[in-house]
């Protein structure tokens, strides 16, 4: 089961990494360093419910037995491309 801990450790800090980065994403919105308004905000709260999303989904991962494992990972993995591409095309309207 190592495969399993394994996957399971480094999802958690992949998640810590993005919501560390969202952080600073989220700061620089505050601090008005970026004019984007509205639209900005509605993309950070999408972002904190896909990352709530995740996290969520990952813990159900965690607890999963042996049977519906193979399959989570496969539709967490999917999720989590999503995920990363909804805070890459964040981060580039930033800019």
């Amino acid at each position: 089961m190592p495969k399993r801990d394994e996957y399971v450790e480094r999802m958690k800090q992949q998640l810590d990494e993005l919501n560390a980065h969202i952080g600073e994403l989220e700061a620089k919105v505050q601090a008005g360093q970026e004019d984007v308004g509205k639209k900005a905000q509605e993309q950070l709260t999408h972002l904190r419910e896909l990352y709530s999303g995740m996290k969520a989904r990952l813990e159900e991962m965690t607890d999963a037995g042996e049977e519906s494992w193979d399959a989570l990972v496969a539709e967490g993995d999917k999720v989590w491309k999503a995920f990363i591409h909804s805070v890459n095309y964040f981060k580039s309207q930033l800019k």
